[in-house]
């Protein structure tokens, strides 16, 4: 039976709905090998999911998702993170004040726009964690402005929309740049969300390779046949690692399973033997 794995997962600590704890517990229920801790620009549940998967055999991958600038956002994995990092640890809190500026602002938009929500609804939401879009969406449902998370994102939280508001990121250079400094490994996440493709993406590809990216994300929830086929060609093509994730969020992102995805997404073990051989 092949050993599977999920290298793209959020807690708590970001804006999942489960601890780092519960989340490992819920990859050794589903009988993963191995699952990698990548929230977005914290570092936080990892020491957490590090001690649970000890206790339940689960092999946990220290890592985050950083946003980086790039027509919109672009995010960039990063994987074998050390989390005593100074450098790093530094450049995430102030990206935790950049993310703080940005939720005041986007407060006051709703505000504007007739809905009565409050920072201390949204740190009641995120448990003191990170508050990110997702969190502000959910209150928004729960106090009834919305029918829906999906809702609350096409109509005001996504991007052009009314209460969406940009926040300061670092560049696609800095973000690669800040993983190596922290021992890591950087790998483009998604990049079917950059919306490029053919000679546009490798233009794009070769850029980050030049800066030090070293794999990209070949395997992933909404990838169809033909697009997982492509990116797996294109990492063969330049040289670059292969990883894959379901982009696990718990409840606020129903449809999307652990380790499965939309339900027949399969990372197989030996990618993270890779990743394994580059690291050492």
């Amino acid at each position: 039976m092949d050993r599977l794995i999920d290298l793209h997962t959020h807690t708590t600590a970001s804006d999942g709905t489960m601890t780092p704890s519960e989340l490992v517990r819920y990859a050794a229920k589903k009988g993963l090998a191995a699952v990698a801790i990548t929230d977005h620009d914290t570092i936080d549940g990892i020491e957490e999911a590090v001690n649970e998967g000890q206790r339940t055999g689960i092999e946990v991958i220290p890592g985050i998702e950083i946003s980086v600038e790039y027509d919109g956002e672009m995010h960039i994995l990063g994987y074998y993170i050390n989390k005593e990092c100074q450098v790093l640890n530094k450049t995430l809190q102030k990206l935790k004040e950049f993310r703080n500026n940005r939720n005041q602002k986007m407060v006051k938009r709703l505000n504007s726009l007739g809905f009565p929500i409050t920072m201390e609804e949204l740190l009641l939401k995120a448990k003191g964690k990170v508050v990110g879009r997702p969190h502000v969406a959910s209150v928004m449902k729960d106090k009834g402005y919305v029918s829906s998370t999906h809702e609350a994102f096409e109509k005001y939280l996504a991007v052009g929309k009314p209460a969406y508001v940009s926040r300061e990121r670092l560049t696609p250079k800095e973000g690669i740049e800040l993983i190596k400094e922290a021992g890591g490994i950087p790998v483009l996440a998604h990049p079917v969300y950059l919306g490029k493709e053919g000679d546009e993406f490798d233009k794009l590809l070769k850029n980050l390779i030049h800066l030090g990216l070293e794999g990209i994300e070949g395997y992933y929830s909404t990838y169809s046949v033909e697009i997982q086929n492509y990116y797996l060609e294109v990492a063969a093509r330049n040289g670059l690692l292969v990883t894959g994730g379901s982009d696990f969020h718990g409840a606020n992102k129903p449809d999307i399973d652990l380790g499965t995805g939309w339900g027949s997404l399969k990372v197989p073990y030996e990618l993270l033997e890779q990743l394994k051989d580059r690291r050492s």
